[in-house]
């Protein structure tokens, strides 16, 4: 390559603007061999997809061709922002279930205005990760803890599978709360329609097989397990196909099996999403918690992606990426969407090795729109539901409340509460209930810090919990180890524990803090050292601090209390014991000493 050129390359892919663009990163190293593997791994994913998207559009309530077209250009916008090699954008089961308990209160389902307040629930939310991602706010959707995410996610799943159940039944049922969904089927029981119910429970049973079983199967006999994984891959399209040709040559939709029907045909006409300010406040807050949920969700699954090959994802830009997505799909008449676990997963095993595969999927679902869609007419329902099902039921984890419960019960309640409020609540408030319950275990743990009394390990220049381990210590020093960051909620408890430990031992005349785990003091906490520091000094007793952070000692200095300090800050916890009760280090420096000779001797 000439200079100027290669210069010129390295200054595009290594330049500001490399930051925002990913693909100038991966692109300027394409190759065929990288063009091959993507390839590939975009056949599996299209096969995979083409069902997926069609049931999901229907789950939140919208055409089934909408969820074709979510699956299109959202794919091409993450390929270009997105810094993920192997995560899969489109339409996804919780955020579809969202979508429907969002959109279903201000229109009915069917109508221009219930696809317009969709539309624009996937602009607006993308508009919030974009904001969210040029403010590098991606750290908000840490006040999600992994409890209340899997408990929500849990609860989400059995409320998909539970309203997919009226498909495979051939009855109706409405609501967005699992109370709502069975009181409204068991009035709908005796409908049941039989020829749906043998559809509808056939294709379930094909597809769980099919996900266990096939594979090994075709292994066993000769396939390679590339090829073996391929063919397991498409079942959910040999559903779609067999059970429309049996809906076809028998007639079944005249026996009363609900069928999708006519599914227009074509590449989606680009829409401009509604401006409707009214419109917009009453989706906004949805519209948070669909960017919220569909962030954590995205970048857990391309961490974990990412991962395995020792790559790495950059949060930030991933909200902007998904922010590009959800614009990309509102103005091509989509809904909302993110990074979908088992596409991803697929993706990946598949081979995928840039966002590119992405882009060729999206070639593959824009022929699919252009060819099959005339061919879908009889395609039943049941057959829908049934997909969903099966790869909704795969993220409920009802084992991970025992296993939280065991480890942590603050936790555990936090799950079993946020899966709870769900299924009796619906989605919206099971998830503003999980962020209020993260904030709040995380409040009242650290409003009550782990602290200990602590003494020096004999023979060691260590010092360790007195109720733990044999240490020395002297009655007169009262040395405090503070395992929390001092702020705001805990302050006032550090007071009420030194004067708690004062009080019971009046012969105290030092009182050393350690602080080893304290990265952070607020000024709430700094009066409360300072009222510390003043009240130990009228009752003849001195405080001092050791193991302080440089980040923490240079806030101190900019304040009083260095100056108002009663004693002294000492480098680590053995120089204050060193200086304030040299007969005990003596000791155990000579005990340490006395050893190591013996070891000499030893030699």
């Amino acid at each position: 390559m000439h200079p100027y050129l290669s210069a010129a390359r390295k200054h595009i892919v290594d330049g500001p603007v490399a930051r925002f663009l990913p693909i100038l990163d991966w692109g300027s190293r394409y190759n065929r061999d990288t063009a091959t593997n993507d390839l590939i791994a975009a056949v599996i994913v299209t096969i995979m997809l083409i069902p997926q998207s069609l049931a999901y559009a229907l789950l939140a309530g919208l055409p089934a061709q909408v969820g074709l077209y979510a699956s299109i250009l959202p794919l091409v916008a993450y390929g270009i922002f997105g810094t993920s090699r192997t995560l899969a954008v489109g339409p996804v089961a919780v955020v579809s279930l969202m979508t429907a308990a969002t959109v279903g209160e201000l229109a009915s389902q069917g109508t221009p205005e219930y696809y317009t307040a969709a539309i624009a629930l996937a602009f607006l939310s993308g508009l919030m990760l974009l904001g969210l991602g040029f403010l590098r706010l991606g750290f908000l959707a840490n006040f999600l803890s992994h409890p209340v995410i899997s408990g929500f996610i849990t609860a989400s799943g059995i409320i998909i599978a539970t309203s997919q159940v009226k498909g495979i039944l051939g009855i109706k049922g409405e609501g967005h709360t699992l109370p709502e969904l069975l009181s409204s089927m068991w009035e709908n029981i005796a409908s049941i329609n039989i020829p749906t119910v043998v559809i509808g429970t056939a294709v379930t049973a094909f597809l769980f097989w099919s996900r266990k079983k096939l594979k090994p199967l075709l292994v066993a006999r000769g396939y390679t397990p590339r090829l073996a994984d391929i063919i397991s891959k498409a079942a959910p399209v040999v559903s779609v196909f067999l059970t429309i040709l049996v809906t076809w040559l028998f007639g079944l939709d005249k026996a009363g099996v609900k069928i999708v029907g006519a599914v227009p045909s074509g590449l989606p006409a680009l829409t401009i999403p509604s401006f409707d300010l009214s419109l917009w406040s009453q989706v906004g807050v949805s519209a948070l918690l669909i960017s919220i949920v569909g962030f954590v969700e995205s970048v857990s699954v391309a961490q974990t992606l990412a991962a395995k090959r020792r790559q790495r994802i950059t949060p930030d830009q991933e909200l902007i990426g998904l922010g590009a997505s959800n614009i990309a799909s509102a103005v091509s008449g989509g809904y909302p969407v993110t990074g979908g676990f088992a596409r991803s997963v697929v993706n990946f095993d598949a081979g995928a090795e840039t966002p590119a595969a992405g882009m060729f999927t999206a070639i593959g679902i824009g022929v699919a729109t252009l060819v099959l869609t005339p061919l879908l007419f009889f395609l039943p329902k049941a057959t829908l539901s049934a997909t969903i099902i099966v790869a909704v039921l795969s993220l409920v984890d009802l084992g991970a409340i025992s296993r939280t419960w065991s480890y942590s019960r603050g936790d555990g309640a936090a799950m079993i509460a946020t899966i709870a409020i769900t299924l009796l609540f619906g989605v919206e408030r099971g998830i503003l209930a999980g962020v209020g319950l993260s904030i709040f275990l995380h409040l009242y743990r650290s409003s009550k810090p782990h602290f200990a009394i602590v003494g020096q390990v004999p023979g060691t220049e260590h010092f360790r919990n007195v109720k733990r381990h044999k240490v020395a210590t002297t009655i007169d020093i009262l040395s405090i180890r503070v395992d929390e960051s001092l702020y705001f909620a805990n302050a006032r408890f550090l007071e009420d524990a030194v004067y708690e430990a004062i009080a019971a031992n009046r012969d105290i005349k030092h009182v050393v803090l350690m602080c080893p785990a304290v990265n952070a003091i607020d000024s709430s906490a700094l009066e409360s050292l300072e009222a510390i520091n003043s009240r130990l000094k009228d009752s003849g007793v001195c405080l001092h601090l050791s193991e302080v952070k440089g980040p923490v000692m240079d806030r101190l200095q900019k304040s009083h209390f260095l100056h108002e300090l009663t004693g002294k800050v000492f480098l680590t916890q053995f120089d204050a014991l060193l200086e304030l009760a040299p007969g005990l280090t003596t000791a155990t420096l000579k005990a340490k000493r006395q050893v190591a000779s013996a070891l000499v001797r030893g030699k």
